[in-house]
């Protein structure tokens, strides 16, 4: 489909910067084309004119043209037309046969005046946007998008004043100026609460940024661009329209905490965790998310996770990975989350869990080995398994609810074993087996005290 829009280059661009997870951008020569033919169509105030000027149906328009085909040639058209003209003329036909036949050619007419409807409805929106642009590009002359103290903080930064914080939250800004860009000792950026829904890519030039605030705006998208923010390292997006974060975003390797909650994210870059080493912080709840990508689970500084108000449909195997998360919400994920992998019990470090509002029936067996945990929510679970008298008491009486079913199934295990062996080897090793039970009671003090109670122990850490 979206090799067919490019004989509609300016709404293939207007596509692509709309929702770059579903339209791939134009070729190389289409876009060295557009930047001649219009030179300012990258200005983020006519570039959000374009995405705004999108009619909320070309959507199905597009789905219903990528799904019609190829086009017939203009002979097959002309002969299928030719030969319907003949067997309409041809009265020694039989009326039925005359039919069918006909019928054949003008599956192939119809064919072709349904593409020609669609490419159509692409050209006048293809004209629509040359003439959404020309108009963008006059209210720059005048207009008042760009108000008077964002110029004045970047007239002092090119006139060589050091500008090292700018706070411009909450002015109703429409757009970004791509010459902020250019202020190069810039250390923190605040664009919250305004009515963007476009970040340029001139944003690549500040280097030296390390805190950035978009929270609270009209974001559909991030520049790819912001993957050459090699300094950051606190990055607040939430509350925009954001789809999808860029792949790029792996590249900022220094990121400590971001932000992307409420938003629209269905889901998370695939190489996500493969560059975000650093990161302590992540909130990406109240988005659509169903699944994690397995990179995340190499987030070894990860301390903090808020994924609740999603749709996640259960955790990576290799969660446990991440040591050093200390709090973990997965609330409020409803009818898809039903249960947790046993290696969630590796996360040794964690002190709170929240789990409540979910679909859980039942904890790993080996949940007792979460020595560090203080604050447990099972509240809205349907659970079975630890029950719910004991999930009300504390979390310390859950923890030790599991340790004891642990042993019990490790006595389970050894018992079943040693039936086994006596059966293979005649009741023998029975006998054998119980003798050195004795033997071993014995050297450890006996069954009561301390001492078996620390051979227990020991027992359960070989067998862990």
């Amino acid at each position: 489909m979206d090799h067919d829009l490019e004989i509609f280059p300016l709404l293939s661009y207007v596509l692509h910067h709309s929702d770059p997870a579903s339209h791939a951008p134009p070729s190389l020569s289409i876009q060295q084309s557009l930047a001649n033919r219009y030179p300012l169509l990258t200005n983020p105030h006519v570039l959000s004119s374009l995405i705004d000027s999108l009619p909320s149906t070309i959507t199905q328009t597009l789905f219903v043209f990528g799904s019609l085909g190829p086009r017939p040639d203009s002979l097959s058209v002309s002969s299928a037309r030719s030969k319907i003209a003949q067997i309409q003329e041809m009265d020694s036909f039989p009326p039925e046969d005359a039919d069918k036949e006909e019928q054949i050619y003008a599956t192939v007419v119809r064919l072709e005046e349904v593409h020609e409807g669609y490419e159509k409805q692409l050209r006048d929106l293809e004209e629509e946007l040359g003439k959404v642009y020309g108009s963008a590009v006059d209210s720059l002359d005048g207009g008042d998008e760009v108000n008077e103290e964002v110029l004045s903080v970047i007239k002092e930064g090119e006139d060589g004043g050091v500008v090292e914080r700018i706070d411009l939250s909450d002015r109703q800004l429409k757009l970004v100026p791509e010459a902020l860009g250019k202020i190069v000792g810039l250390v923190s950026l605040n664009l919250s609460c305004n009515d963007l829904k476009f970040v340029p890519d001139s944003i690549s030039g500040l280097d030296k940024l390390v805190e950035l605030d978009l929270s609270s705006n009209d974001l559909r998208t991030l520049p790819d661009s912001i993957g050459q923010l090699l300094s950051l390292r606190i990055l607040n997006v939430a509350g925009n329209k954001l789809t999808s974060l860029p792949e790029s975003i792996a590249q900022c390797r220094f990121l400590v905490e971001l932000d992307a909650s409420f938003n629209n994210l269905i889901y998370l870059p695939a190489n996500f965790g493969y560059g975000l080493l650093n990161l302590e912080r992540l909130s990406i709840h109240l988005n659509k998310i169903r699944v994690f990508p397995n990179s995340i689970c190499e987030m070894r500084s990860l301390k903090y996770l808020d994924a609740h108000m999603n749709e996640i449909h259960g955790l990576p195997i290799a969660i446990g990975r991440l040591t050093s998360l200390e709090v973990l919400n997965l609330s409020s994920n409803f009818s898809d989350l039903t249960e947790l992998p046993d290696t969630i019990s590796d996360l040794t470090n964690l002190k709170e869990l929240d789990l409540s509002n979910n679909q859980i029936r039942v904890l790993p067996v080996s949940f007792f080995r979460l020595d560090n945990l203080e604050k447990l929510n099972m509240d809205q679970n349907p659970l079975e398994f630890p029950p719910q008298e004991i999930v009300s008491q504390s979390t310390t009486a859950v923890r030790e609810f599991m340790m004891k079913r642990w042993e019990e199934m490790i006595e389970e295990e050894r018992v079943r074993s040693v039936i086994e062996a006596e059966k293979q080897q005649g009741g023998a090793i029975g006998w054998l087996s119980w003798g050195s039970s004795i033997v071993a009671d014995l050297i450890s003090g006996g069954t009561q005290g301390g001492a078996a109670k620390n051979h227990k122990t020991s027992f359960l850490d070989k067998q862990l």
